[in-house]
């Protein structure tokens, strides 16, 4: 990953860093149970923003690479393998 997309994606990690510590002081102070889901909710999405990017940046790098070298075959396992991870 180039630095500006390693940059991005460390960022978002953050917040969601931020948003679970947040999501256990709700537990802790036993938080209306639909205002914890809403916010488990709001940590689902952005780990999947974090699962695409990274997603985008392997298919533009790492799988094109593979593909221009030959490796068409695990290229393609690869991408099925976490089209079925995201599946789930």
């Amino acid at each position: 990953m180039n630095i500006n997309s390693t940059q991005k994606v460390m960022r978002r990690l953050k917040v969601i860093e931020g948003q679970v510590r947040g999501l256990q002081e709700m537990v802790k102070k036993d938080t209306y149970c639909i205002d914890v889901i809403t916010q488990t909710s709001a940590v689902k999405q952005a780990l999947s923003g974090v699962e695409d990017a990274m997603m985008e940046n392997h298919l533009s790098t790492c799988a094109l690479d593979q593909i221009k070298k030959g490796k068409e075959i695990k290229a393609r396992e690869e991408i099925l393998k976490v089209y079925r991870l995201k599946r789930k």
